[in-house]
């Protein structure tokens, strides 16, 4: 089983059987994540349809450091998010005559300017995308190494934030110093990672910030952009072979720590649309009127 991806200049002119194989191979997995909290099958599709809608809207500033699937469960998220909102309801009380507006001044700090607030959010995108690399790369190094259980640790601490007294509890560890050698270990291979990466030392102050836990000094979080980038999510192929008991003893240990304890929401979106392929045809005619709703979009942006 292939793991296609699309080609983003095509999606970028609005090649319409470009955006049709997207539907094809991403319709079922946005609505297996989308099932899990939307209950009307209706609404189900709109967000869907509405996901598609703003991925073709935003392709234009598609950064290429994400793949496109994070992209898609991105908005995905955010749409699904919208419509949780709109069933809450949620009712604004309508400010009275002797109700103070809040005061703009003090929002800011006196050097906090707004050409210094955009070089700090740009030094920060940077540095997100730099952690996001180096992430990725260990976590594939640590895999290719067969060393499963240092991953398991490794995402345990970042992406789940645990206490090291509960992370050596869970692998049976021999105690909270093992927990601190992994992550000592780690740290300093991300760090190399880091160096390699960006050898001006342009944005490095900021990501040792991050990785050393410095909280209030930087915004930019290691768990955030661990979840984000989806930087230990295995391949759809992977998931499959799970899923069918193919998987060798230290993978399949992963796999299952990702799904279960991690709780992915991604990944079981992908596992759950692979068994219904299996099960039923249920995606179909929802491709069929989702894909034409897309058509007609992208045919009006293209006609002259």
């Amino acid at each position: 089983m292939s793991d296609w991806t699309p080609d983003i200049a095509r999606l970028a002119a609005l090649d319409d059987q470009e955006w049709l194989r997207v539907h094809r191979h991403y319709t079922g997995r946005l609505l297996a994540y989308v099932a899990r909290r939307v209950p009307d099958k209706v609404a189900r599709e709109d967000v869907v349809q509405e996901t598609f809608l703003g991925a073709i809207r935003g392709i234009g500033d598609f950064d290429p450091v994400f793949t496109f699937e994070q992209y898609l469960f991105g908005i995905c998220k955010n749409r699904t998010i919208d419509w949780m909102r709109r069933q809450k309801a949620l009712v604004i009380q309508p400010r009275g005559e002797d109700d103070e507006a809040p005061a703009l001044d003090g929002l800011f700090r006196e050097d906090e300017t707004p050409s210094w607030i955009a070089r700090r959010n740009d030094l920060e995108h940077k540095g997100a995308e730099l952690l996001a690399g180096i992430l990725r790369e260990w976590v594939q190094e640590t895999w290719q190494q067969g060393e499963f259980e240092r991953l398991m640790v490794i995402e345990a601490l970042f992406s789940g934030e645990w206490r090291n007294r509960d992370t050596w509890q869970r692998f049976g560890l021999r105690d909270e110093t093992a927990v601190a050698g992994i992550k000592f270990r780690a740290l300093k291979r991300l760090r190399e990672l880091a160096q390699a990466a960006d050898p001006r030392h342009n944005v490095l102050p900021l990501l040792a910030q991050a990785l050393a836990d410095e909280e209030g000094r930087t915004t930019l979080r290691v768990q955030e952009v661990w979840r984000r980038g989806r930087v230990s999510c295995p391949a759809r192929h992977w998931l499959a072979r799970h899923d069918g008991a193919a998987l060798e003893s230290g993978p399949a240990a992963f796999v299952r720590f990702h799904l279960q304890d991690m709780g992915c929401e991604w990944c079981q979106a992908n596992l759950d649309d692979l068994r219904r392929q299996e099960e039923d045809g249920e995606v179909e005619p929802i491709l069929e009127r989702v894909g034409q709703s897309t058509l007609q979009y992208l045919r009006s942006r293209t006609r002259p």
